[in-house]
């Protein structure tokens, strides 16, 4: 979305309400159910100007460890500073990229602000690398691939390393009565 900036740069306002749906980009096993709601404002106080906007969006992937649908809702709070093009030099612009506590700025372009593409990169950067049914979920058996949540499965709960089985066949026969080396 462009939004037309130019009655706050004349002063006529003192405020923009913004209110849209936004496409996100795809992320890997991941199905966004809809588009992202995006709602906030542009505020201007004596020629300051913040951008505030919270974006929501639900969503449906897969556990991590127990491959169980997961589906909710996730949200993120974007703000920038907003300033014309004119206004910021291209060192303090690049300053305030590398510096981490800084939200950045929003540049203005012929009185337009268009911002999507820096939410849609935000809203992948912050969404979770892994997604978790629950922080309680123990996964899957590796040996039978049943749901731990289900409970016993019946397997051995300690493998031996294959590299060392030698080592245990040496260690039954010296149980059994046989010669120990």
């Amino acid at each position: 979305m462009i939004l037309d900036l130019r009655p706050l740069l004349r002063g006529e306002a003192d405020h923009i309400d913004i209110d849209y749906y936004l496409t996100p980009d795809p992320i890997d096993d991941i199905i966004f159910d809809s588009d992202a709601h995006v709602f906030g404002k542009i505020t201007d106080n004596a020629g300051y100007m913040r951008l505030t906007l919270r974006a929501e969006l639900s969503y449906k992937g897969q556990c991590a460890r127990c491959l169980d649908e997961v589906e909710g809702n996730f949200e993120i709070d974007f703000e920038r500073t907003v300033c014309e093009e004119k206004t910021l030099s291209e060192e303090k612009a690049r300053a305030d990229e590398d510096d981490v506590y800084s939200d950045g700025y929003a540049i203005i372009h012929d009185g337009m602000l268009d911002i999507d593409e820096e939410l849609r990169e935000e809203l992948v950067l912050s969404f979770p690398s892994r997604l978790l049914c629950s922080e309680e979920c123990e996964g899957l058996c590796p040996m039978c691939g049943k749901p731990k949540r289900e409970g016993d499965c019946g397997c051995r709960k300690k493998e031996i390393d294959p590299r060392l089985s030698v080592l245990a066949t040496l260690l039954h026969k010296n149980d059994e009565g046989g010669e120990n080396q």
